[in-house]
């Protein structure tokens, strides 16, 4: 899983996870550990068909507590005689993963003939399903009616993948992947402080071509940039994403416009801007692109040196800045190879950002290719702080803190 869904600090937090009959059980247990991961408590319940394709055992050892089974199965624990109800008095959510065509029936219809089926019922929370099943079972007009039933109720789905199954079948019906189902469990779980704002973030690097097969470029991988469009969309945020040649997934809920050089990064973000509330600029533009040589490949020919000449590409963080109007907001970084205070104080009124977020890149741990930074953050108020190194989904998470201050 990649470091841009590896957010932590959810300590106190409670998450039921419920497993029902697939033989994508298995993958139950990985999303267990990334819940733990996450600093997370979790309990756990599963059906009896579900335990014939993983145990009990095997959520107790990964630290899963309570782990409920049947009904009347009451264990060493004397507070499973109301096991149906505990999860909904002490977990944050609930979610089934995987979640098959009977429980999904049960869900939609109110029937409680099982432990997970009577705790699914009984929980007031926040409820989340991801499917798992054949996919003509999927496809079957009585799941698909009580799928919309669901989201009448107010559950969160999680749409199957599509793909080959265990049975050989080909369609819709795979499980989700874990990114999808592990961040509607995250969002479902987090202050949603940034509902009904709409954010734009850049991120990655851009590549400005030289011929067929060269071209100007940075080592930028995007990761600081999709923390902070993970953040922002755990915490309730409408995000769109333009990004530059990364190697990056996002969940269905983030827009992505993929972009390749500064001009069409700078065309996206300017189409984009008026309808925003925040912007956020991470991608580390190329400031200068190469005259083209053309289409086919340069051929050296028994050159000795080569003479190449750059023209200046438009500063995209400065045309936000210009265009920005009183209600909108604007985070800029700098990426330096030095001390980057005074740059940052510089660059925060020459562009007229609201929060400006500045490391030096050249120390070991923080900048590109890096799940890590050490921030210097400093916003139009003048409020001035120093981060120490710290994962970038921290950081991307207390920039939205910061930029909420006001």
């Amino acid at each position: 899983m990649q470091d841009h869904f590896r957010f932590a600090g959810f300590m106190g937090r409670r998450v039921h996870l419920g497993v029902a009959g697939s033989i994508a059980a298995f993958r139950s247990l990985e999303l267990l550990r990334l819940l733990r991961d996450a600093d997370i408590t979790v309990s756990a319940t599963l059906t009896e068909a579900g335990s014939r394709f993983v145990t009990p055992l095997s959520f107790e050892a990964l630290g899963a507590s309570l782990v409920y089974g049947s009904m009347f199965d009451q264990g060493a624990d004397s507070a499973s005689v109301f096991g149906h109800l505990e999860p909904g008095q002490t977990a944050h959510a609930l979610v089934i993963a995987p979640a098959t065509a009977n429980i999904l029936a049960k869900l939609a219809h109110g029937i409680a003939d099982d432990m997970l089926s009577c705790q699914a019922l009984a929980f007031p929370g926040p409820r989340i399903v991801a499917p798992a099943m054949n996919p003509r079972m999927w496809e079957a007009s009585a799941t698909r009616r009580n799928w919309d039933i669901l989201a009448d109720l107010g559950f969160i789905r999680v749409e199957p993948d599509a793909g080959s199954v265990a049975c050989g079948d080909t369609g819709s019906g795979r499980l989700a992947s874990l990114e999808e189902i592990i961040t509607a469990v995250l969002r479902a779980i987090s202050p949603q402080d940034l509902a009904g704002q709409r954010v734009l973030v850049t991120l990655g690097p851009t590549r400005e071509p030289w011929d067929g097969v060269r071209f100007w470029s940075n080592p930028s991988s995007g990761i600081m940039g999709a923390c902070m469009a993970m953040a922002a969309h755990l915490r309730g945020a409408d995000v769109t994403v333009v990004a530059g040649p990364v190697d990056l997934v996002f969940p269905s809920g983030i827009t992505v416009i993929p972009t390749q050089t500064a001009l069409e990064m700078h065309a996206a973000c300017l189409d984009l801007w008026p309808l925003m509330d925040i912007g956020c600029a991470t991608a580390a533009v190329a400031d200068f692109r190469p005259e083209p040589h053309g289409p086919g490949k340069f051929k050296k020919s028994g050159a000795t040196s080569l003479h190449i000449d750059f023209v200046p590409n438009p500063d995209i963080l400065k045309s936000l800045g210009d265009s920005k109007r009183a209600d909108q907001r604007l985070i800029g970084f700098a990426a330096e190879t030095c001390d980057p205070r005074d740059e940052a104080a510089r660059k925060l009124k020459a562009k007229g950002l609201d929060l400006i977020a500045a490391n030096d890149v050249s120390r070991h741990g923080s900048g590109f290719r890096t799940p890590t930074n050490e921030m210097y953050v400093l916003d139009a108020a003048g409020r001035a702080e120093s981060w120490p190194l710290l994962p970038k989904t921290e950081v991307a998470w207390r920039l939205w803190d910061h930029l909420l201050l006001d």
